[in-house]
């Protein structure tokens, strides 16, 4: 089932993780009101791919994968100056923004498939966010 909702399986510790970094219980929210507390701590979300073919939930089963338009998003909030990569995937582009001026982090992924971190090895490095 496709949830429509960015981190929706139940073992990625996106919400937990970012519950930590901002000391506010997201996870717990319905989805709605996790996104208008992330917009209220100045964090938005949004995703490289604006489609691609995957079977499953694993980065390594993209395919045919059409950018998203950043030009978009640059335009809309003229102020963002910082990149967070929720893992590798994502932080192949990194040095592109880099380039573009951007301030960048790639963080360990959330993903259950990323084990071989723990949670709080993981934190450690997420809260480069703030």
């Amino acid at each position: 089932m496709q949830e429509q909702q960015y981190y929706a399986h139940p073992r990625n510790q996106f919400w937990r993780l970012l519950s930590a970094v901002l000391e506010e219980d997201l996870a717990a929210l319905p989805y709605p009101q996790r996104l208008t507390r992330m917009r209220a701590h100045s964090l938005g979300l949004w995703d490289i791919f604006d489609s691609c073919r995957r079977q499953g939930s694993l980065d390594s089963a993209i395919r045919q994968q059409q950018m998203n338009d950043f030009s978009a998003l640059q335009r809309r909030y003229p102020k963002l100056h910082k990149l967070c990569f929720n893992g590798k995937t994502a932080g192949k582009l990194q040095a592109h923004f880099d380039k573009a001026g951007y301030q960048t982090v790639v963080l360990p992924s959330s993903s259950p498939a990323n084990a071989q971190m723990s949670f709080e090895q993981k934190l450690l490095l997420w809260q480069a966010i703030l």
